[in-house]
């Protein structure tokens, strides 16, 4: 049953990305789309310190080097916007909040994967290292 499903929605999803990419319009508006979510200095640090879990305000500001309060507050909550974060308060005292990826957050993960992947072998081939 599973296995059927997951055939389904695999081909499901194999016959869309052929459709976009036979469509330059449709290919530039997903890439424009992906950009304005992950777009700026700050998201991506923000998306890889919550790839390795949970993580509350003042971690995420240990983590990210150089970063203000202010700007993570801001990506923070764009971030949560576009569905990417989502932030959990409990109500304990002092009040706790955490901040994790959501299910689109961590697939994202290839996506860097292939950024670092791509930037290793750029770097190889400009600096020769």
């Amino acid at each position: 049953m599973y296995s059927e499903l997951f055939k389904w929605l695999f081909m499901s999803r194999l016959k869309e990305m052929k459709e976009v990419k036979s469509c330059p319009r449709q290919y530039v508006l997903a890439v424009n789309d992906t950009l304005n979510v992950i777009s700026g200095k700050w998201k991506l640090p923000i998306i890889a310190s919550l790839l390795y879990g949970k993580n509350r305000f003042k971690d995420l500001q240990e983590n990210i080097d150089r970063i203000t309060p202010r700007m993570l507050s801001k990506e923070l909550k764009e971030l949560e916007l576009n569905g990417v974060v989502e932030r959990k308060v409990y109500q304990t005292r002092p009040v706790r909040i955490e901040y994790e990826l959501t299910e689109s957050g961590k697939s994202i993960l290839s996506v860097m994967d292939a950024m670092i992947e791509w930037g290793l072998d750029h770097r190889a081939k400009v600096v020769g290292t």
